[in-house]
């Protein structure tokens, strides 16, 4: 299993918030997450949110995967 495999959606919205993303507004099962001058981050509220889209948000927020690690402790 991957580093990344088996993060909860919700789990996954609280680390990007202690970077300074704010919950703006949820859409059905999907989480919008803002911070100003950075792109929207769209998080699934699922069980099990996808490595491969995990991935693509935590580039999207300028961070490492390591430094998500840090942030889910």
């Amino acid at each position: 299993m991957g580093r990344l495999a088996g993060i909860s959606g919700r789990r996954a919205v609280t680390a990007f918030c202690r970077i300074g993303y704010k919950v703006a507004r949820q859409r059905g099962s999907h989480v919008i997450l803002r911070k100003r001058g950075m792109p929207n981050l769209v998080i699934p509220s699922h069980r099990s949110v996808a490595p491969f889209l995990l991935r693509s948000q935590i580039r999207r927020a300028d961070l490492t995967e390591e430094d998500f690690i840090e942030l889910l402790r």
